[in-house]
């Protein structure tokens, strides 16, 4: 599987209920390994400084307490404890989770599932500007905001055309 090496604890166990939750949420567990790769690392303690976002998804405090948990809470949990919160996550997306970059932009900017590539990321709280400031390797053509399209690019940025490749494939 994809990023397996960098699974530091429990790797066999916690690929097997990767491999479990990716049936559930019906898609590639690929799908699931890279964006958890790219949020993380694969490191289920990993912590954002600036915005207090934790573990293999980075739940953002707001999200960890809809999903009846808190940051703090997940950076003790083990990696095989988080994924039943990643699970719970996800499980409501399921019907628009048709792709990588479906799945991670259910992470990053749920409201964009399903827009066109032309959509830009902003709600009527939280101006393009800023979301493009705080993530500024996503905001390639470095425009001050960030679309769908330019999302889906980033998706498969960095990595190699095999990856890429295993990435692009349906479920």
């Amino acid at each position: 599987m994809l990023f397996e090496e960098h699974v530091q604890e429990n790797r066999s166990y916690f690929l097997d209920k990767v491999e479990e939750i990716s049936r559930k949420l019906m898609i590639a567990p690929e799908w699931l390994m890279a964006v958890m790769y790219k949020e993380s690392k694969l490191n289920h303690k990993a912590v954002n400084s600036t915005t207090g976002a934790t573990g293999l998804i980075q739940f953002m405090p707001a999200t960890a307490q809809s999903l009846e948990t808190s940051t703090t809470a997940l950076k003790y949990m083990s990696n095989i404890e988080q994924l039943d919160y990643v699970y719970k996550y996800y499980r409501p997306y399921i019907s628009k989770l048709n792709s990588y970059p479906d799945l991670y932009l259910a992470t990053f900017f749920p409201v964009a599932l399903g827009k066109s590539d032309s959509f830009v990321m902003q709600t009527s709280s939280l101006p393009a500007s800023t979301v493009a400031r705080q993530n500024p390797a996503i905001d390639l053509n470095k425009d001050g905001k960030i679309t769908v399209g330019e999302f889906k690019e980033y998706c498969y940025k960095q990595f190699d055309t095999a990856t890429q490749n295993i990435l692009k494939k349906k479920v």
